[in-house]
């Protein structure tokens, strides 16, 4: 620490100007300022840390956003072609009607069915609209190229898990806790420091001048009171301890230790919640492939069902309420398959930010 001070007076007849300068310098202080180093640094890690989380959790988001954009997209496209076959329906219901081959309730029905299918098509319209202007407002993009990941979204790649389900320790939720608690150990080593003395080296310089010169002549004369000056010069070593804290620093020291072994605690729960959370969620990816498996052979089998029933309408074997039935089966089985499908790639999200490793999840959607 450096001190200076300054001073100048006038007067009728005296003129003097006095300056002196003081330093004290800490030289040794038994690890405080190292333990204090120490703090900043296990600070400045945990915020780093805490950034890397954030950004992992606005990944997950987007990463979530653009699943809900596809499903929307996937499931309107769907319906268009839903609304296609019911058109397809009125069309075959109304020509049977004119020729006297299925009454006029049928024609009706049909048209209802079609007047149906093309309102849930506005509200899915709505719904991908919505979807595309979250997405947009996360990412900062004004358009987006999804036509491959509107294929791949039903038909996704499978996910082999060749990894043990083992969360890293320098996962960035597990690398602020452990910061916490560097914080907090360093805290503690600074209150017991606190308890021993510092040394410091002391240094001081004075400097005076007068008006008065050696034959007693007093000048009146601004620039003459700098003259006739006399110095003087102090050097020493001092130790400074504070003795009337020693209670207190010791109590906070260990404070800081206990809120030290609650954050590490608290880190050990972490870990083992999203360890399990990973085991669990690759347990559900891997069933989920197989619900998807499952779901697309039984569209396939919709569909072809639904071509043979809608011959045998043609042809007048079957009514048209069987024929609207199988068209509902149908849609179920759409609906089905689009389900299994968001939430097999959510939980490719919920893995990924588990694991601080999005490159599957951006390589493959």
């Amino acid at each position: 620490m450096f001190t200076p001070n300054f001073c100048y007076s006038t007067g009728f007849r005296y003129d003097p100007s006095f300056g002196s300068a003081v330093i004290d310098w800490e030289v040794f202080s038994f690890g405080k300022l190292r333990k204090e180093n120490e703090a900043a640094r296990a600070v400045t890690n945990r915020k780093d840390s805490e950034k890397e989380a954030y950004v992992l959790q606005l990944k997950k988001l987007l990463s979530e956003r653009y699943i809900n954009l596809l499903y929307n997209k996937t499931k309107l496209y769907w319906n268009e072609k839903t609304v296609e076959r019911l058109h397809e329906i009125r069309i075959i219901t109304s020509g049977l009607s004119k020729a006297g081959l299925k009454p006029a309730a049928d024609s009706l029905l049909a048209s209802s069915a079609f007047i149906q299918a093309l309102a849930i098509n506005d509200k899915l319209e709505g719904n991908s609209s919505a979807a595309l202007i979250k997405l947009q407002e996360l990412s900062g993009a004004s358009a987006f190229n999804f036509k491959s990941a509107l294929a791949h979204f039903v038909k996704p790649v499978v996910f082999i898990v060749e990894k043990k389900a083992l969360i890293s320790n320098s996962h960035p939720i597990l690398t602020s806790l452990k910061h916490q608690v560097d914080f907090y150990t360093a805290k503690s080593a600074i209150e017991n420091s606190a308890l021993l003395p510092s040394v410091h080296f002391l240094g001081g310089v004075s400097y005076r001048g007068t008006s008065i010169n050696k034959n007693g002549y007093v000048s009146g004369k601004w620039k003459d009171g700098f003259a006739n000056n006399a110095n003087n010069f102090i050097a020493g070593v001092g130790i400074t301890w504070n003795i009337t804290n020693v209670l207190t620093n010791s109590i906070k020291s260990k404070g800081f230790l206990k809120e030290a072994e609650s954050v590490e605690n608290l880190h050990t729960q972490y870990e083992q919640s999203m360890q399990a959370d990973l085991a669990a969620a690759q347990v559900r990816i891997s069933q989920q492939f197989k619900q998807i498996e499952k779901a697309t052979t039984a569209l396939k089998q919709s569909d072809d069902g639904y071509k043979m029933y809608l011959s045998r309408y043609k042809s007048g074997l079957i009514g048209l309420n069987e024929l609207l039935q199988i068209q509902q089966l149908f849609e179920v089985a759409e609906n089905q398959l689009l389900e299994a499908s968001q939430d097999y790639w959510m939980l490719i999200a919920y893995e990924a930010e588990l694991t601080s490793d999005f490159n599957f999840l951006f390589t493959n959607l």
